[in-house]
């Protein structure tokens, strides 16, 4: 999918296809837990979200339709490399009625804009070399007023055979079910998320392992301090 050139309907067809298997896997979920934390530690805030290479914006909607649920008072913006990623997304918002702000930008050719409270990327970081993924955790930790989160596949046989299965059976886009197998093998294995972390200068960290065979890194500014 990140191969330039990429016909625009084959593109939004694998982004479709990822949205099928993000919600089947209820990805976004992981990340509501913080954000009940930081609305219930400011109840008069606006709380204000950035999910990096949102793709086709899947996580932002699910996002927006919990604040909605839950009445929290949310500004909810995701941006991407990909002008289709973003096209799409934004498109996807506005039929559904929601208020998000989708924008372009290079995660980690370019610092990321500050002031969001909680940064968040999902199924991102697999398709870094180390360097990179170094790269990104600093940006994301240098923009974050209070915490980022970074959810992701384990790299495992189990998860390999489960996404081989589940490419196939929610998907029909043959790039995903080429890229599924193919990010696995990409992924990180949890020790060297651990280090990459590290590396990052993220003191603090905490990595939870969850179905399906995913990992959920967490730091919060405060700990720093503690």
């Amino acid at each position: 999918m990140d191969q330039p050139g990429l016909d625009p309907q084959a593109h939004q067809a694998a982004l479709l296809g990822l949205a099928r298997i993000n919600e089947f896997t209820r990805s976004a979920a992981c990340f509501f837990p913080a954000i009940r934390r930081l609305a219930r530690q400011a109840p008069t805030r606006r709380l204000r979200l950035l999910d990096v290479a949102c793709g086709g914006g899947d996580t932002v909607r699910a996002i927006c339709r919990m604040g909605q649920r839950e009445g929290i008072d949310l500004e909810v913006h995701g941006c991407d490399i990909s002008a289709q990623a973003v096209a799409v997304a934004s498109a996807a918002a506005r039929a559904e009625g929601l208020e998000a702000q989708i924008f372009q930008a290079d995660a980690i050719g370019a610092p990321l804009p500050s002031g969001y409270h909680l940064i968040t990327t999902s199924l991102f970081l697999h398709h870094l070399i180390e360097p990179d993924a170094e790269t990104l955790l600093r940006s994301m930790a240098a923009a974050t007023l209070d915490q980022l989160l970074v959810h992701d596949l384990i790299r495992s046989h189990q998860d390999l055979l489960l996404t081989w299965i589940g490419t196939r059976l929610l998907s029909r886009s043959p790039i995903v079910q080429i890229d599924g197998p193919l990010s696995v093998g990409g992924a990180f294995r949890l020790d060297e998320v651990a280090r990459l972390a590290t590396a990052a200068g993220l003191a603090g960290a905490q990595i939870t392992r969850f179905w399906p065979e995913r990992f959920l890194l967490s730091w919060r500014r405060d700990a720093l301090s503690t």
